[in-house]
């Protein structure tokens, strides 16, 4: 017995020394990651203790918690179970157009989330050390009618796993190595989503990659996810980030776009524009030429032409939605999207960071040579022609540099938007029904009524779901028996790409916005020819109402705004721009990804919204940009119910809100809170600002931070302002200079005209005289001759 204890615990003591001690290889692995946590060696736990002496409020926390946008990809889609996510992903993609999320980041949230969830198990697994038929048979010997410990003491042998429930250490540095490889996965996927969902799992994951690293030091997979994964002190990702395992990576696996795309992040950070630009642009060849020709981005297709074909033929066409499921190469992918989003967004910085030196570029002296220079991708300038200092004045040196600069800004401008309209290219927006669509139809429902068919039969008794049945179930007879039994049916709206909103000429159909009526919500009149008393109709007209969708994506929001600060860049002028924010708020205003996403806070609106302030809103803004982009009423929100309907409805609402209330623990506070809510709900709707409102509407506003962006652009535009009333001045002057100049020319001319004219007739006055002279002597010639 004592040797068989003496056994275990050196086995215990055995397995600690695997999980903590730092094998040979461990040292290469510190070259690859420098900056390690404060267990991994000596120095760079001395260095963690001097970050701490120099800032006592020092927090150490892993990379990927500083990456942008990561409050863009919150919601309820963290907690979803993975089968209803995946379900409800299907749902989506083969929902009429507009999508309501953009399948592309759907999918990929699906496969993040199993790619997580896996990965977190063989982390868990590998650092307990136990077996899965280990855990299973004590859970299984633990629930049954004997327990572990009393199946051991009646020598049943049913306690425990017994015999080898250890994993040895090979195993778990293989369990590790296949975690590693499933989140290096999910980073090439989204790794602004990745990073969300590995904040929600096991803090495992922090360190499963670590400890790959200190046996296979030259793994490419663990080195990009310990890229995300290593602690650094909070907000210095910039001064403690080495590029060289992204380098490593990259150079490893040149055909792989997202370490690409993680490299030009880092250099954001680090304010290496340039080479960000150039990341990025090589990141999306790559994705290109690996992407091919092949995109599922629309669901009627050819892969769903011919499932709908084929289950047809089979007799199931009413069930194909459900039993048709896309692979995960038919899947569409996000890589491009955030790739165009990106280099968008480097673009429009670059332009920015030029503004203070288009504006304000003191003179040189005259000894300074005058370069004429095209600006590169980057925003440095590629000399053409250099002229000699000394024929040159300061003034024109100056004149030069602000032409150069400025060209560097509208050029960098003129990309970022290229790439933002490229961008929003990928979704697609309706305007909805037409209100006269809309009245034909509801007029179809209240003639059908008027019948005695089995559909009017249906329709009189108000059961909208009955009538869906049935129409489902006569397009199968149909294909059955031939016979087809018809209701009344709605045209489909028109889609757009929302690229095409923002061309010079924007659709023709689309609804005036913002409405000429004094409401936004208004209630439209119902139809004469509806019977006010048909309950279906009622119903219909409060379902069907014209309503406009788009396809959400979290990064959707903040690339609209950036569109308009790009438009500002270039100096559009102020009425096209004012069309442009037009069309920005009416897509705003639909914007909503619940219930997968929560709303998203853009850091481009905030300082939209502070360059509108700032200027004086020179567009000519008829409301604030809150009102414009309030979100519109959802379906049924134009259905006037009665005064006692409405009562019983805030009456439910507040009971409902009392039972979830922690202060009511019996009768008498139950009561007391839920007249206080009615009270509460009876004030709200006393103020003007009682509109409806869509899910998470109070947390999408503004970004709680306004950068320095926003006050460079308002000088830009100042300026811009400036400069166009000098222009319209000068085009004044000059036209009134031109006008003088051909009224003198005009003058001259007719003085000249006059002047030949008074020449011609003296001469033409005395050609005739000197002719009469001649005349007279050549007679008196001739009769003296004859004389």
């Amino acid at each position: 017995m004592t040797r068989k204890k003496k056994g275990q615990k050196g086995k215990k003591a055995q397995d600690a020394e695997d999980s903590s001690a730092t094998t040979p290889s461990s040292s290469a692995a510190s070259v690859v990651a420098p900056t390690r946590e404060k267990t991994s060696s000596p120095s760079s736990s001395v260095a963690s203790s001097r970050d701490k002496e120099k800032d006592p409020s020092a927090l150490i926390i892993c990379r990927n918690k500083h990456w942008r946008f990561i409050s863009s990809f919150h919601g309820p889609w963290l907690q979803l179970p993975p089968e209803v996510l995946e379900s409800l992903a299907q749902s989506n993609y083969f929902a009429p157009r507009p999508h309501p999320i953009d399948p592309a980041v759907f999918y990929d949230l699906v496969k993040i989330r199993r790619l997580v969830e896996e990965a977190t198990t063989l982390a868990v697994r590998a650092a307990s050390g136990v077996t899965s038929s280990y855990l299973n048979n004590s859970l299984n010997a633990n629930n049954g009618l004997l327990g572990g410990g009393g199946a051991v003491a009646l020598g049943l042998g049913l306690g425990g796993g017994g015999g080898n429930s250890r994993l040895s250490k090979e195993r778990r540095h293989r369990m590790r190595e296949l975690a590693t490889q499933k989140l290096s996965r999910a980073y090439h996927l989204d790794e602004i989503a990745a990073s969300v969902a590995t904040m929600q799992s096991a803090s495992t994951l922090e360190e499963v990659a670590k400890l790959v690293l200190q046996r296979s030091s030259n793994d490419s997979d663990a080195k990009y996810v310990h890229f995300f994964h290593e602690k650094i002190p909070s907000r210095m990702l910039a001064k403690c980030t080495s590029l060289q395992p992204l380098d490593d990576v990259v150079a490893d696996r040149p055909s792989e776009a997202a370490p690409l795309r993680t490299r030009a992040v880092t250099r954001l950070f680090k304010e290496d524009y340039s080479g960000a630009a150039k990341d990025l642009t090589e990141a999306l060849a790559v994705c290109r030429f690996n992407q091919g020709p092949h995109r599922p981005r629309d669901p009627q297709g050819r892969l769903v032409n011919k499932a709908i074909d084929y289950l047809g033929r089979s007799g199931r066409a009413g069930d194909w939605k459900t039993e048709l499921k896309l692979t995960e190469e038919e899947q569409p992918s996000s890589l491009e999207e955030q790739l165009l989003f990106h280099r968008a967004g480097v673009s429009l910085t670059i332009a920015i960071q030029h503004v203070d030196e288009a504006l304000s570029v003191p003179a040189q002296a005259v000894t300074e040579t005058i370069v004429t220079a095209v600006p590169d991708m980057d925003g440095t300038a590629v000399p053409e022609t250099v002229t000699a200092a000394s024929e040159a004045t300061a003034e024109q040196v100056a004149e030069v540099k602000l032409g150069n600069a400025r060209k560097i800004v509208k050029m960098n401008a003129k990309r970022a938007l290229k790439d933002y309209i490229k961008f929003l290219s990928f979704f697609e927006y309706t305007p909805g029904l037409p209100p006269e669509a809309t009245e034909e139809f509801i007029r179809a429902v209240d003639v059908a009524i008027q019948g005695n068919t089995k559909e009017a039969d249906i329709l009189k008794g108000g059961n909208l779901i009955e009538m869906a049945r049935t129409a489902k179930a006569s397009i199968k007879s149909s294909l059955q028996d031939g016979t087809e039994r018809t209701f009344p049916s709605l045209p489909l709206p028109d889609i757009y790409p929302v690229s095409t909103l923002f061309l010079a000429a924007p659709p023709p159909s689309l609804p005036p916005y913002p409405s000429t009526d004094v409401s936004v919500f208004k209630k439209p009149q119902k139809p004469a020819l509806l019977n006010p008393n048909s309950s279906p109709a009622a119903a219909l007209l409060a379902a069907q109402d014209c309503h406009e969708s788009i396809t959400y994506h979290p990064l959707l929001t903040d690339a609209l705004h950036s569109l308009l600060l790009c438009h500002c860049l270039l100096q559009t002028s102020s009425k096209e721009l004012l069309r442009h924010a037009h069309m920005v708020a009416r897509l705003a205003r639909v914007c909503d990804g619940y219930p997968i996403f929560l709303a998203a806070r853009s850091p481009s609106r905030a300082d939209w919204v502070e360059v509108v302030r700032r200027s004086g809103n020179w567009i000519g803004l008829g409301s604030s940009w809150d009102a414009l982009c309030a979100p519109a009423p959802l379906r049924g929100q134009n259905y006037n119910p009665s005064p006692e309907e409405q009562e019983k409805r805030r009456r439910e609402d507040a009971v409902a809100e009392a039972l979830e209330s922690s202060s009511v623990h019996d009768e008498e506070s139950f009561a007391a809170a839920v007249s206080a809510i009615e009270r509460r709900n009876k004030e709200d709707l006393k103020t003007p600002d009682a509109t409806p409102r869509r899910w998470a509407q109070d947390d999408g506003k503004d970004y709680p931070i306004t950068t320095d962006r926003a006050a460079v652009i308002t000088r830009w535009m100042k300026d811009a302002a400036r400069r166009e009333d000098e222009a319209a001045i000068k085009r004044k002057e000059e036209t009134r200079l031109k006008e003088a100049r051909k009224h003198e020319e005009a003058t001259k001319s007719q003085l000249r005209r006059s002047g030949a004219s008074e020449e011609g007739r003296m001469s033409l006055n005395e050609a005739e005289g000197a002719g009469t002279t001649e005349r007279i002597i050549d007679g008196r010639v001739v009769l003296g001759h004859g004389v």
